[in-house]
């Protein structure tokens, strides 16, 4: 049933979002150490949570992608269907997955 996690699962994402909240810590810290200013523990749970939402919108749209596209797996075509919204994504997208594309045939 969707929306019921095992209790692996639920271990899995708290790990990986612990794992994010470090990250996000480490690099607000970076940022607040080089621009002279604080950030609050309080501001980097807020943005850890908002990556987080913005991860789950992103993976949703991923698979979406590629189930329409009759897949299972997530491709390049997908990511590139992603930034279809915003031009310079979009582009760097594009050049990327050409990258790879030609790095897997040689």
């Amino acid at each position: 049933m969707a929306g019921i996690q095992t209790q692996e699962e639920a271990t899995k994402e708290d790990k990986l979002k612990a794992a994010l909240w470090y990250s996000i810590g480490q690099t607000v810290d970076a940022v607040s150490m080089n621009q002279d200013v604080n950030a609050t523990p309080h501001f980097i749970g807020g943005l850890s949570e908002l990556v987080w939402a913005q991860i789950e919108d992103v993976t949703a749209d991923l698979e979406a992608f590629a189930k329409h596209a009759g897949r299972n797996t997530i491709n390049s075509q997908d990511v590139v269907l992603l930034g279809r919204r915003n031009e310079g994504l979009e582009a760097v997208l594009k050049a990327e997955a050409k990258h790879v594309k030609e790095a897997n045939q040689r």
